[in-house]
């Protein structure tokens, strides 16, 4: 069976509070984006390392991303790690359903990022539009303690907006700052720059990925040399 479990310690909400939403989630992203945010999710596990790799999820809500790790690498060990316990719930539930079979090598765990041992260590971390969510103070450091539970050799794998190009996403993702501050509590106002962020934890984007008219991306940071070129 699946373990369950949550941080006793209590965390501040920094990336926000999707409680309220967990049941419309995935059905709101899909009348927006279409098919487009799944897309971007597949073109980032890609770059999910082979044989049986020890996987963070963190942020993965309703438990889509989980199923289709699994699909990619079915004798994978994940800790899917989720602040929401509506969202948990449903990725629990999502599992049964889907792979019943894989309940044994996954963990849940109700947190942040601030819920990870010191000793945990991951071939691959899963970061699935849930960065956009933190402030530009909380960034810093929620990314820090994700690179220290990164194996030297671990992939990064992003999918989420990019820093707006256009008019019209300035104001798609103005509307959704407006929209997730209003009814879960997000504190962020504006998409950061992910990229310079992973840049100064030694990262560069290996293969990537655009969907949605350039909005959406789907990466896989790897550490690089100033040879390496994007695949």
């Amino acid at each position: 069976m699946s373990q369950i479990s949550s941080d006793s310690r209590p965390a501040p909400r920094l990336s926000g509070n999707f409680d309220r939403v967990a049941w419309c989630y995935d059905a709101l992203a899909g009348l927006v984006f279409g098919g487009s945010l799944r897309q971007a999710q597949r073109a980032a596990l890609a770059g999910l390392p082979a044989g049986a790799p020890h996987v963070l999820i963190l942020g993965g809500g309703t438990g889509w991303v989980l199923a289709e790790v699994l699909r990619r690498r079915p004798r994978a060990a994940v800790l899917y790690l989720e602040a929401s316990g509506p969202m948990l719930a449903r990725a629990v539930a999502h599992l049964r359903r889907t792979a019943p079979g894989a309940a044994g090598q996954v963990e849940f765990r109700q947190g942040t990022e601030a819920a990870l041992g010191p000793g945990e260590r991951f071939d691959a971390l899963v970061t699935f539009f849930v960065l956009d969510c933190f402030p530009p103070a909380a960034l810093g450091p929620a990314l820090a303690r994700l690179a220290a539970a990164r194996r030297p050799a671990a992939p990064w794998l992003l999918a989420d907006f990019r820093r707006p190009r256009r008019g019209w996403q300035r104001a798609l993702l103005g509307a959704m700052y407006r929209f997730f501050g209003a009814v879960a509590a997000v504190r962020a106002r504006q998409m950061p720059d992910l990229h310079a962020a992973l840049a100064g934890l030694g990262l560069r984007p290996m293969r990537q990925a655009f969907f949605f008219g350039g909005a959406v991306e789907g990466t896989v940071f790897g550490p690089a040399g100033p040879g390496d070129a994007l695949e």
